[in-house]
């Protein structure tokens, strides 16, 4: 089994900043794309940012310039740093993973417990 184990999060002053962190554990052959997502309340889940094996980056138009994703493939971990926040940032964040399992198979997605970001003005 995949397990991605997120840290970082919690309560952040408006201007401020917030370092989220995932890593991805267990029968891992192969890690393709990883991204951040996000759900604030009555609201959907939506991507914040992705970024492929080769480190090409999208992020969404909210938060371009202010946040930055990276990741470490020798540690299977991504990360996502979140300046200038606004209280519009607040949601829990997911992270997520295309992972392979072994050679035959195909990229599955597997996602984060997810933490609560709460941006305060």
């Amino acid at each position: 089994q995949v397990q991605l184990v997120q840290s970082g999060g919690g309560l952040v002053q408006a201007g401020g900043s917030l370092r989220l962190s995932c890593a991805a554990s267990g029968s891992i052959f192969s890690i393709d794309a990883m991204g951040w997502y996000r759900q604030a309340p009555e609201k959907q889940r939506e991507l914040v940012a992705h970024i492929t094996s080769g480190g090409r980056t999208v992020y969404a138009d909210s938060v371009k310039g202010r946040f930055t994703i990276s990741r470490d493939n020798a540690k299977n971990t991504v990360y996502l740093q979140m300046n200038r926040v606004k209280s519009e940032d607040t949601a829990v964040y997911y992270c997520n993973a295309e992972v392979k399992i072994d050679y035959y198979r195909s990229y599955e997605d597997y996602w984060g417990q997810g933490t609560q970001v709460t941006v305060s003005s």
